[in-house]
């Protein structure tokens, strides 16, 4: 009888400089940081991090992805 066992899934490794703080992640993106704080609330907007209780990051490849698909900023 064959085992049901789950392949291993890659771990993606971060690399130093993969994860930025809202003012660079601002400046790349163009806006003010209390947009971004405006989109998190609104759900809108790249995806962000939550690192404890307050410390939030974007991931540079979430902020490509989330200027790639041709969102505006508002």
């Amino acid at each position: 009888m064959p085992t049901n066992t789950l392949a291993p899934q890659p771990v993606t490794k971060l690399e130093p400089g993969d994860l930025i703080d809202e003012r660079e992640a601002a400046a790349i993106l163009g806006v003010q940081r209390k947009t971004l704080q405006n989109w998190r609330t609104l759900r809108k907007g790249p995806r962000a991090k939550k690192i404890g209780a307050k410390i939030i990051r974007y991931n540079r490849a979430d902020l490509l992805a989330f200027i790639e698909n041709g969102e505006e900023a508002a």
